[in-house]
């Protein structure tokens, strides 16, 4: 998010009863850094979780309340604060405001608000994760989607009530980079971004398989970074608990065969990211029971190659920019460049395995590669490094149609 991504816009923000209601103050600090101009709306239920002094003392602006105010309905105040609104965001929005707003209900002065303005709408939901998977709420929640409202979130973890699941308000950061991404016209907008990510099993019976230590952070990273720089981001997960970022399309495999199928089955990406470590072999023959242990010790497993994913893409018809990922424990560059001449990719993405390095860890550091280049992204946690890779991969992306199109 550029520091002034919000530059000029009205943003109402509206703040329901929910415990998550203090980092709404935060929200407004980030908003108005971002460069917006902040007008608060609170639900009564809100004020008993922080303060409007608190919010007008931030926002820099009044805020409003009651939908029935003397002073304020002299002028309609609800439908001044509509008209004069570019966005409406409601964060934190509670289960009761959610369905108040599916409902059509003008039982507050939120509520007015939203049914008055043509402005568009966000929703960053913040409730318990069982309030969350609720029916009821998960209809309420389409039925605003089929409207058109936006939804930030939500996000999964610990909860207030001691719990956890999905149901916890974005971080104040996430929300405001999710609104900008909105509003400012994105760098991939319009394009489709296809990235792998986890691990394969490759099954030997019912109970063993093949597989890796991969973890997917890093793919689910990049998507989520895809995401951020506009674009539409299918991403195909091996096995892995890593929930689904906001706004991506997520297709689950176990296979290399069922990755092969699903990669495969999209040819129109722009961009196509191979981050999932895919097992190079699967047995050759998979025992419908299991296999007991022989007396006489030792058995054999014999293996077959599994498809070659992204050679495949890489040297296909009208390929897409096509970025690997090599994950190595010695020669990184040496082996990272050779898979790069091999397979025919535009930029490969190397990275140091072993003890406390690469799979499964929140950090990490690549060395990156092109035909004509390189660079080095230093060790950082890999939400940042997402961020530093994609936005290498869009200028190398954006030079290669330069050069196609001159």
């Amino acid at each position: 998010m550029t520091e002034q991504a919000l530059a000029g816009k009205k943003i109402v923000l509206g703040v329901s009863g929910s415990i998550a209601a203090y980092k709404a103050a935060d929200l407004v600090r980030l908003c108005r850094k971002a460069g917006a101009d902040v007008k608060v709306v609170m639900t009564k239920a809100a004020s008993e979780f922080i303060t409007p002094l608190t919010m007008q003392t931030l926002s820099g602006s009044p805020v409003t309340m009651e939908l029935l105010d003397a002073d304020e309905e002299s002028a309609m105040g609800h439908i001044k604060l509509a008209r004069w609104a570019d966005w409406v965001l409601i964060a934190p929005a509670s289960a009761n405001t959610m369905a108040s707003l599916a409902q059509g209900r003008t039982e507050d002065l939120l509520s007015a608000l939203c049914l008055a303005t043509q402005a568009p709408i966000a929703i960053a939901p913040a409730m318990n994760n069982k309030m969350w998977a609720h029916k009821a709420t998960q209809q309420n929640l389409a039925v605003l989607v089929e409207r058109g409202a936006y939804i930030f979130g939500p996000d999964s973890g610990d909860q207030a009530c001691g719990e956890q699941g999905e149901g916890r308000l974005l971080e104040p950061e996430e929300i405001v980079a999710s609104l900008s991404r909105l509003v400012v016209p994105s760098r991939l907008q319009g394009k489709r971004v296809l990235i792998t990510a986890g691990p394969t099993f490759e099954p030997i019976d019912p109970v063993r398989f093949i597989g890796n230590r991969s973890s997917g952070k890093m793919g689910f990273e990049l998507a989520n970074a895809a995401v951020e720089a506009g674009a539409e981001v299918i991403l195909i997960a091996g096995p892995v608990q890593q929930a689904t970022p906001s706004g991506v399309h997520r297709i689950d495999i176990e296979t290399a065969q069922q990755m092969y199928d699903a990669v495969m089955g999209i040819n129109d990406a722009d961009i196509v990211i191979a981050c999932a470590a895919v097992a190079d072999y699967r047995p050759q023959v998979y025992q419908d029971q299991k296999i007991k242990k022989s007396q006489q010790g030792m058995q054999t497993l014999t293996l077959i190659e599994n498809h070659d994913i992204i050679a495949a893409v890489a040297q296909g018809k009208d390929s897409p920019f096509v970025v690997g990922f090599a994950a190595e424990t010695e020669h990184i560059a040496d082996h990272a460049k050779d898979k790069m001449h091999a397979k025919q990719l535009d930029m490969v993405a190397a990275n140091r395995v072993g003890q406390d390095l690469g799979f499964g860890s929140d950090t990490n550091a690549l060395q990156v590669f092109w035909p004509q280049g390189e660079k080095t992204l230093a060790t950082a946690l890999k939400s940042h490094l997402a961020r530093d890779l994609m936005t290498l991969i869009i200028e190398r992306y954006d030079a290669k149609n330069s050069t196609k199109n001159s």
